[in-house]
Order: C-alpha cells, then sequence, then structure tokens
C-alpha cells in the first residue's frame, strides 16, 4: 500500500494550483492526471478558439506542474486507446498507477457531477470528492440563503458577498462610498471618440500552435475563425492581462460597460471570463487588486463597484442558482417558445446591423460583451420565440468562457425568462429605441429605428409589441412592465394590428438554422 499514490484527475476548467485536490498532496504519492476527451470537445460544436483555449490551457498547465517536481499523466485527444470520456480515462489510469484512491475536485457542470457521482460504484479503488472552494458561496451556503425567499434576488445575494468578504467595505461595516450599487453610474451611450486601448494579446507558443493544427484538422466543422488566436492560456500571461486592464481601461469601463460601437468588440472590458473561469485567474484576488485601484486613487468608485459586483455577486449568485435549480432549468420553456434558431446566427448573414456586428465578433473572437449578448442577440431570441434549446446550444458553442453552470441560467433565466421569473423580475425585452441609444448600430442600418412597422422598420420595433401582446396573460400583472399594457391599449386598433402584422411577417420569412451546427 505504501507504494500505491492518489490520483488527482483535474478537469480542463481546474487549472488552479490550489485547487482542492491538491491541497496537501506530496509530489512523492501523488499522480496528476489530465485528460483531453471527446466527449467534452463535441458534446455541443464549440468554438474553434475555445476548443484551443483550454486544450492549451491544459498543456501548458501540464508542463508547469511537470517542472515544480510533480508526476502528470497527460492524455492527448489523439491518443491510441483514448476512451473518449473522462470516466473510461480515469479507469485506464486506475489500470496504469494502482492507485489507493482517487481525489477529485467536484464539476462545475451538472452532467459532469454526475459521472462522477458513479464512481465510488465503478471503481476498487476509494473516491473522494472535494468541493470546489475557488468560489466564494459553497452550495450548501447559497440553498440556505435561498430557503423561504419568495423572489432570489441578486442585489440582496451580492450584499451578503460583499459583507462576507469585506470587499468595498468599511470597518464599521458599511458600504463603501456610502451606496451598497452604483448601476446608475454605468449607462453611459458610447459619444465622442471613446478610443478604448487594443486588449493585450498573446502570440501562439509552440504548445498552442500545436493545439491550433489539431483543432483545424479534427474540428474543421466547428463554427468560428480559428485564427488570429490571443487569448491567454497562462497563469503568468494571465496576469499580465489583468495588469493591462487596471492600468488602462478599468477608469472607463463601467460607465461604458453598457454602450456597443460598431467593429469595438472589447470596449473597456476585462477580457478576464475565459481565464477566470477556467481556473488561471483568482476571482478574488481580481476583486481585491479592483478595490486597491479604487484605494490608490487609479479607478472611480463606479468602475471598481460594477467590475466586482460582476464576480462576487452575479457570477457567484449565477453559479448557486445553476445547481439549485438543476437539472430542471435545462428544459425550462415557461413561454412556450417554438421557433427555431434562425440560420444567420451561424452565418451573420443579417441586414440588421447591430445583430450582424455582434455574430461576426463572436465568429471571429468567440467573444461579444454581455450587453451584446443580453440585449441585442439574446433579445432578439427572446422577442422571437426561438425555442430555449436551441438558444443554450448556441451561446454554450460560440463563447470561450461559456461552460454550462454559467451559460444555462444566464440564458435560460435572464435571457429568455424559460423559468417563469425565478431568476430575472422581468423579461430583458427592449423595442429598437434600446439599441440605438445604447450603440451606434443603428446609423446606417438598412432598417430605420424610427419607423414602428413596415418593411423598413427596425424589426425590434413589432417583434417587441407582438411579444409583448402574446404574452399578455402572465405578464401583464408584473409590476415591473404591467404599465406597458396600458400604453399598447390606448393605440387605436389600426396601429396594433399594424405592429402584429409586421411583426409576423418578418419572422415568417426567417430561415431556421440547418441541422448540424450545434450538434450533430
Amino acid at each position: 500500500m505504501a507504494n500505491q499514490p492518489i490520483l488527482v484527475p483535474i478537469l480542463g476548467d481546474q487549472l488552479t494550483r490550489t485547487l482542492a485536490s491538491l491541497k496537501g498532496r506530496t509530489k512523492d504519492d501523488t499522480v496528476i492526471l489530465m485528460m483531453e476527451v471527446w466527449d467534452e470537445a463535441s458534446y455541443v460544436k464549440h468554438h474553434k478558439q475555445k476548443i484551443v483555449l483550454i486544450f492549451s490551457a491544459m498543456r501548458h498547465f501540464a508542463a508547469e506542474l511537470r517542472e515544480a517536481g510533480w508526476t502528470v499523466d497527460y492524455v492527448k485527444l489523439t491518443d491510441d486507446d483514448n476512451s473518449g470520456s473522462f470516466t473510461g480515462e480515469v479507469a485506464r489510469a486506475i489500470e496504469r498507477h494502482d492507485p489507493r484512491a482517487v481525489h477529485i475536485t467536484e464539476a462545475s457542470e451538472w452532467r459532469v457531477q454526475q459521472a462522477i457521482e458513479e464512481w465510488p460504484d465503478k471503481f476498487a479503488c476509494d473516491v473522494g470528492i472535494l468541493p470546489d472552494d475557488r468560489f466564494l458561496c459553497p452550495h450548501s451556503e447559497f440553498r440556505d440563503w435561498a430557503e423561504g425567499r419568495k423572489h432570489l434576488t441578486m442585489e440582496h445575494f451580492y450584499r451578503e458577498m460583499r459583507r462576507k468578504t469585506g470587499i468595498l467595505m468599511t470597518q464599521d461595516g458599511k458600504p463603501k462610498g456610502g451606496d451598497w450599487n452604483y448601476d446608475k453610474d454605468n449607462r453611459e451611450p458610447p459619444k465622442g471618440d471613446l478610443n478604448p486601448p487594443p486588449v493585450l494579446k498573446f502570440e501562439p507558443d509552440d504548445i498552442t500552435r500545436e493545439v491550433i493544427d489539431l483543432v483545424g484538422a479534427k474540428f474543421a466543422d466547428h463554427f468560428g475563425d480559428l485564427e488570429p488566436f490571443g487569448w491567454p492560456v497562462t497563469r503568468d500571461e494571465a496576469e499580465q492581462a489583468a495588469d493591462a486592464f487596471f492600468t488602462e481601461r478599468i477608469e472607463k469601463f463601467g460607465p461604458y460597460q453598457d454602450a456597443m460601437v460598431h467593429g469595438s468588440d472589447d470596449m473597456f472590458h476585462s477580457m478576464l471570463s475565459t481565464s477566470i473561469n477556467c481556473g488561471l485567474l483568482d476571482p478574488l484576488e481580481l476583486c481585491e487588486r479592483a478595490e486597491q485601484a479604487y484605494e490608490d486613487g487609479k479607478a472611480p468608485l463606479n468602475s471598481v463597484e460594477g467590475f466586482i459586483r460582476q464576480i462576487i455577486g452575479w457570477r457567484e449568485y449565477i453559479r448557486g442558482f445553476y445547481w439549485l435549480h438543476m437539472p430542471g432549468l435545462e428544459s425550462d420553456n415557461k413561454l412556450n417558445a417554438q421557433r427555431a434558431l434562425p440560420e444567420f446566427f451561424w452565418t451573420g448573414e443579417t441586414d440588421m446591423r447591430c445583430l450582424s456586428d455582434c455574430i461576426r465578433s463572436t465568429r471571429e473572437n468567440a467573444h461579444a460583451h454581455h450587453i451584446q449578448r443580453l440585449m441585442v442577440l439574446g433579445n432578439f431570441c427572446l422577442l422571437s420565440g426561438i425555442n430555449p434549446r436551441d438558444v443554450q446550444d448556441w451561446y454554450l458553442a460560440v463563447y470561450a468562457d461559456a461552460y454550462d453552470w454559467v451559460e444555462l441560467p444566464n440564458v435560460s433565466g435572464m435571457i429568455l425568462y424559460a423559468d417563469g421569473g425565478n431568476l430575472a423580475t422581468k423579461p430583458y425585452a427592449a423595442s429598437g429605441n434600446y439599441i440605438n441609444k445604447m450603440s451606434d448600430y443603428c446609423k446606417e442600418c438598412r432598417y430605420s429605428v424610427s419607423k414602428k412597422t413596415g418593411d423598413d422598420a427596425c424589426p425590434f420595433n413589432p417583434l417587441y409589441w407582438h411579444f409583448m401582446d402574446r404574452h399578455r396573460d402572465r405578464l401583464a400583472s408584473n409590476h415591473r412592465i404591467g404599465r406597458i399594457y396600458s400604453n399598447w391599449d390606448r393605440m387605436d386598433e389600426e396601429k396594433r394590428a399594424d405592429y402584429l402584422t409586421s411583426a409576423e411577417k418578418f419572422l415568417s420569412g426567417l430561415e431556421p438554422a440547418s441541422e448540424g451546427w450545434a450538434r450533430d
């Protein structure tokens, strides 16, 4: 028994040296197992850059561990006898190493965790599943917070996380600056020449180039441009990207975080979510750096608070909400949305300039910022009644920072209101006026945002009222939007009919996506 090691599998979003399953382990009695498997690379057709990012980050992490003296058993995608699944590769590793136990940090995704929880019955050795303490709020703590609440308001949860961490708190337990939330100061439309500094990109090294070649050969039918590829794939690169954000862009991040400019894909956003979600950056450390930038007078409070709220507020809340409501969340469709995802979500070929630009950025970069995802792409899917499973698959496939635990509640609950309001207190529905206010998209669009109906009208205008009309029975009692129906009722019958007819004509012309874009 003395020579039998502990086998520690590390998943592709667990690239953290302080991972729970590595704590307390010694290098002379531990074998770390890392696996590139077909099941994970292809259960949806992930964006080519997303696969490159994860596989390259895994290979770099394995190299760093080996350099630090750890024994790493690394299974590449193309290795002979690769079983294609996590369970199959752990079984093969057990045969190779005869471990006395398997220690693994719990998975972030429901379906992977369900497989892991079957391991004690499948394997002869002991299996220990450890909580993922990289998150601030354990599952049990979120369940306790949620119990008995009529509505799980993120703002209330966020304040608890502020108190728990002490981030942006005074010594007497008050929020710094006097307010908990400065979102009211973070809604500036684009104006003048903003000229955001370019996001730091990284030239692929030999490891990344090998992965790029692999993905080009094995995943040629997946969505997205393979190159140029510039995402950080090591902790050192991710730290450099964080340094650049805190030096060059955090000052204007807050006021312009909702702004959209054609061709300006990154604006003042941090672009750090890929590194956070795969484990290269510590979320709490980033929040502490943001707070220090405020203390040092290098960033305004509204920008710093907005950044921190996204991490210890929204990110932690979404994770807790996901685990609280799975597995039912993925099948929710309370608005009975049945329309297929349009083909142009994959091709970008649409005359709607806002949608075309957001899809272009998604295709080229495996990224679009949160307002593009919510209020352009998501708003269109909501208003058009696109089937939630189609939309969920699309968001999961196309974004480099998308994992099921973060994508699914955002899409099902926030974007599509498919859970009936468990997450969002109202549907995030908007006409073309919102997009015109917060972007420059409408200026050169084929459609006119000032026209409400007809062939030349911005489709968001009639789609908005079509959505409100067909869901009146469900939404009219919602105190946040109920007054909208008073406006609808004040319109004359002919005007209402024009809205509905225009929307139905537009919807009837949508070409559904062909099979095989997201899943085989």
